[in-house]
């Protein structure tokens, strides 16, 4: 199944995709209807009874407006780490993300004025679909997953090295576009693995790879935070970007308002949007 969060007379509502129509099933959230255990989804999809919507004429929202957590990993993959000067890591560089930051598919990414260093990152989102345990082994931690979709994981550089921690420069408002379409697991490779993954700025392909690359994979990465800390339903897992971001190019290539990115996912969607300046 295929899931959008989209809105209409000011109000957030779910729907089911079936070709390029949309079933709206009312303002029960996804969050919620991951929540609400194995059968949510299903029970959701149930309330498809209304009329069909066009998808291209929706205003969509981030698939999961206001995630619990957004747990985002660097240098996830080793060509990334090494045109950053970096060595493969032997443990994720974990960060997070604010909802604040969150962005619909088609929505505006806004370059901050104080900064333009705005560089794109096409990203893999895991969504969690029940409370992990702790200690969960790795063997079992893809089953709590419950879907995934496309994350840019917009960057403003400068403001991410001022600090030895990067949460600054990643959660700019609206820098973190995430969607179109949640896609159910089942629909997907067991953790969404070997998957061809792309960024285009205006056309041109910047990133290019594959979900297999990554070097912690989604269930090494739950194995591994559950040690930690508690994930449930509704938590996003970002999973880190492939070579050829902006900022590793000669010269650097920064997002500029005017443009236009695009992340594509074999299997997941296409999520695209514009540039403007603050």
């Amino acid at each position: 199944m295929r899931f959008v969060t989209f809105e209409t007379a000011g109000a957030a509502r779910l729907g089911l995709v079936e070709g390029s129509e949309v079933a709206d099933l009312g303002t029960v959230a996804l969050i919620d209807a991951l929540r609400a255990g194995a059968t949510g989804l299903a029970q959701a999809a149930k309330a498809a009874t209304g009329p069909r919507l066009p998808l291209d004429g929706l205003t969509l929202l981030p698939v999961i407006p206001r995630p619990g957590k957004i747990i985002c990993l660097g240098l996830n993959y080793a060509e990334h780490a090494a045109e950053g000067g970096r060595e493969k890591p032997d443990y994720p560089n974990f960060f997070m993300r604010g909802a604040t930051s969150l962005v619909g598919h088609g929505r505006p990414v806004v370059r901050p004025r104080v900064s333009e260093q705005l560089d794109f990152e096409a990203e893999l989102a895991a969504v969690i679909g029940r409370t992990v345990p702790r200690h969960v082994a790795r063997a079992e931690a893809l089953d709590y997953v419950a879907g995934y979709s496309c994350f840019n994981d917009v960057s403003v550089r400068d403001y991410q090295r001022r600090t030895p921690q990067w949460t600054i420069g990643k959660n700019f408002d609206t820098t973190g576009p995430f969607g179109p379409v949640f896609v159910t697991a089942d629909e997907l490779p067991p953790g969404a693995t070997g998957l061809n993954i792309a960024s285009r700025l205006n056309g041109a392909t910047m990133q290019s790879a594959n979900t297999r690359d990554m070097i912690f994979p989604v269930d090494e990465t739950i194995a591994l935070l559950s040690d930690c800390l508690t994930l449930e339903a509704g938590d996003v897992l970002v999973m880190g970007t492939p070579a050829g971001v902006g900022f590793a190019r000669t010269p650097p290539v920064w997002m500029k308002p005017g443009d236009r990115i695009e992340i594509e996912i074999e299997g997941v969607g296409l999520l695209a949007n514009p540039v403007v300046a603050e």
